[in-house]
Formats: C-alpha cells, structure tokens, sequence
C-alpha cells in the first residue's frame, strides 16, 4: 500500500514538473537590452529585445550574471540584470527573479554554441578571433584594447577638431554681425549729421520767366560785343587808310622839289 501511494505521489510529481518549470522559464525585458553571442559585453550583438518582450530562459551561469535565452527564434546571451519574473502577481527583477524562475546553471561552450546557432550570421567568420577572445587570449585582449583606446583617441580628436572648427566659424559669424551693426549704426549717425537740404519749392512759370530773362540777357551782351567788334574793325582799316594817303602825298612832294 505504501509502495503504491509514493508511486502515485511519484509520478504525479513527475507530471506536474514540466508545466511548473515551463511556466518558470518566461522572463521579460525590463528595457531595450542586447542580445549577445556570448556571456559578455565583448560578444558580438546578435539582436535588440526590446523591452516588455518575453524570453524563454534555458539556464544561467553560476554567477547569474548572464543567461542563455531564446528570443524571436534567435538563441543568445542576456544580462540577468534586465530580466524581471512575474510570479502571483508580484514582480521580480534581477537575481530574484533568476532564483524565482528556477533556471538551472549551465556553462558556455564557444565551439558547440557558435557552431549551432551562428553559423550563417557575419561575425562567424570571425570565429577563431572570438574563440581566442573566450579563451582568454592576453595578447589578443592587449592588442584590441590597445586598437580599442586608439579609435577613442582618434574620436576624441576629431571632436575636439570638430568643436573648434565650430568655435571659429561661431566667432567670424559674430564678428561678421558686428561689423554689419557698426556700419549701418555709423551710415545712420553721419544721415543723421548731415544737413537737411531743403529744395525751395518755386512756380514752374517763375523759372521758365528766369530762365527767358537770362536768355535775352546773354542775347543782348552778344550784340553789343559784336557792335564793339564792328566798331574797333573800322578805326583800324580807316587808320590804315589814312595812313597810305599820307605816304603818297609826301612821295608827290619829294619828286616836284627834285624837278
């Protein structure tokens, strides 16, 4: 009797595990996380889970820093600490929530792993350089931190090129703007200097009159200069006649007193 109660207590347990363990691996995204090929932020991303999406959790590492999770029919790696657990409606995040699921602990196998799941993705060409990256490879980790302080370098001065080339145009534009100011400032002060010029405003017919006054004015100057003229050109041709009468008379003279 006892044998057949603990059989049937047995393999009612039995039973009801897999739906308690199903139910305990769905996790959620508690924020747009990454999902990686690898327990680290140096794995290559695989995809983006964006937050509020579930997750079947397969197991996490000892540590329950990093689980291995099934997203989209995508297999990767996700930080624990973006992970919550909803369990009678009370929720839980981080390692509560690994410990509240029941994730059993599992390890990373890089070979196996990269070869089941990544085989037909870009960086798994890379294979060989992540699989030194998973051994622990101290050259290979010098060597791309090394590459790695060389780019921020690299960035940090184009930015700070960037920057001042942004500064100097910034400096000419506002030196550009005042000049421009002190320029129409000073054309208003010397408008505002000069004197007002007043045009008097006359009758069209008083300045055509004007006008006909000194036309007959210069008419009348032109005649008489003209009658001067006339006047001085006949003295001198009576002069010039006078003058030869003179000389013939003396001529007659002289040729009777010879005779």
């Amino acid at each position: 009797m006892n044998k057949l109660i603990f059989g049937t207590l047995t393999f009612a347990g039995l039973v009801s595990l897999p739906a308690a363990a199903l139910a305990a691996t769905i996790g959620v995204a508690t924020t747009n996380v990454n999902l990686r090929a690898g327990p680290s932020t140096g794995y290559p991303v695989v995809d983006v889970v964006p937050r509020g999406d579930e997750v079947r959790v397969f197991g996490c590492l000892n540590d329950r820093n990093w689980c291995d999770v099934r997203f989209d029919g995508l297999r990767g790696w996700m930080s624990s600490n973006y992970l919550a657990f909803f369990e009678s409606g009370r929720r839980y995040s981080g390692p509560q929530a690994i410990y509240r699921m029941r994730a059993p602990v599992i390890t990373f196998s890089f070979g196996s792993y990269w070869d089941n799941h990544y085989r037909s993705r870009n960086f798994y060409r890379d294979r060989g350089r992540w699989e030194r990256y998973w051994r622990g490879d101290r050259d290979w980790d010098r060597s791309e931190r090394r590459e790695e302080r060389r780019d921020d370098r690299r960035d940090w001065r184009e930015e700070r090129r960037d920057d001042r080339r942004d500064a100097r145009e910034e400096r000419r534009d506002d030196w550009r703007e005042e000049r421009r100011d002190g320029w129409g400032e000073r054309r208003v002060e010397r408008s505002d200097d000069r004197p007002a010029f007043v045009v008097p405003e006359e009758p069209r017919e008083e300045r055509r009159d004007d006008r006909t006054e000194r036309r007959g004015e210069r008419g009348d100057d032109r005649t008489e200069r003209r009658g001067e003229r006339g006047e001085d050109r006949a003295e001198r041709s009576g002069e010039r006649r006078g003058g030869d009468g003179d000389r013939d008379g003396r001529r007659r003279w002289e040729r009777e007193e010879i005779r």
